[in-house]
């Protein structure tokens, strides 16, 4: 039945992109709001199709640690593809670090560069790193939260990897606060996997880095808060799923 279900989430994924993708092709010529709606459209559909066809829930913890102003930096864990998806529901329209050879995907780059991200050339230098600040500055005095997964690619559970320093330069450009994040969702959605298993995804919300620490204090916060947070979320056997 997992490669049943994930067969019908895989196929639902590939068809929802390309119908609502190729469907909304004029929305690229509108104002970007219209993409943000058939953004939150698809997202919905494939949460749902998740829910729905695989099992696999979230819930979110630590709700009272978000700062009241949408002006903040979110620092990620990054497991799997599901965060990228959920974390727009939970942030009112994030404005995502990535790299910039996602936006010359067919459809989805095309609708991502008209919603906002920021995008950074790895290979460009320091050019590059002023390039992204200046973005996501412009993108985070616009009212939007900026999201930066801080190992820079997705990272298997309990695998130890490094936290990127570009995160500080953020930070450090922005003046305001960072939110971590943990998360569990590779156990269930684990990176280049097609199965997707059944459970409860839990995103935990941590208590907010504020603005104006020193570099070697802050990636140190950073990383402790997160992996010490993820690797508790790993610990707990992933509750079973009711019988039909």
């Amino acid at each position: 039945m997992l490669f049943l279900n994930s067969l019908a989430f895989n196929a639902l994924l590939t068809g929802s992109t390309l119908v609502l993708g190729i469907a909304g092709l004029p929305l690229l010529l509108l104002h970007r709001r219209w993409c943000c709606r058939l953004r939150d459209l698809w997202i919905g559909i494939l949460l749902g199709g998740l829910r729905l066809l695989v099992g696999l829930r979230w819930q979110v913890e630590g709700r009272e640690n978000l700062p009241s102003s949408a002006r903040v930096i979110v620092a990620a864990k990054h497991q799997s593809a599901w965060e990228t998806l959920a974390l727009q529901v939970l942030f009112p329209d994030p404005a995502f670090v990535m790299k910039r050879e996602l936006l010359r995907l067919p459809l989805i780059g095309w609708y991502m560069a008209r919603v906002g991200m920021v995008p950074i050339d790895r290979s460009g230098g320091a050019r590059a790193l002023r390039t992204m600040i200046a973005s996501a500055r412009a993108l985070s005095d616009a009212g939007r939260p900026v999201v930066i997964f801080p190992q820079g690619t997705r990272v298997a559970p309990g695998v130890d990897a490094p936290y990127h320093s570009g995160l500080y330069a953020v930070y450090r450009a922005l003046g305001v606060p960072v939110v971590p994040v943990a998360l569990n969702s590779g156990t269930f959605w684990p990176r280049q996997a097609f199965i997707k298993r059944p459970g409860t995804i839990t995103v935990r919300l941590l208590p907010a880095i504020e603005p104006g620490l020193e570099r070697s204090e802050f990636m140190r916060r950073v990383r402790r808060t997160i992996e010490e947070a993820s690797a508790a979320l790993e610990a707990v056997p992933p509750p079973q799923r009711p019988a039909a």
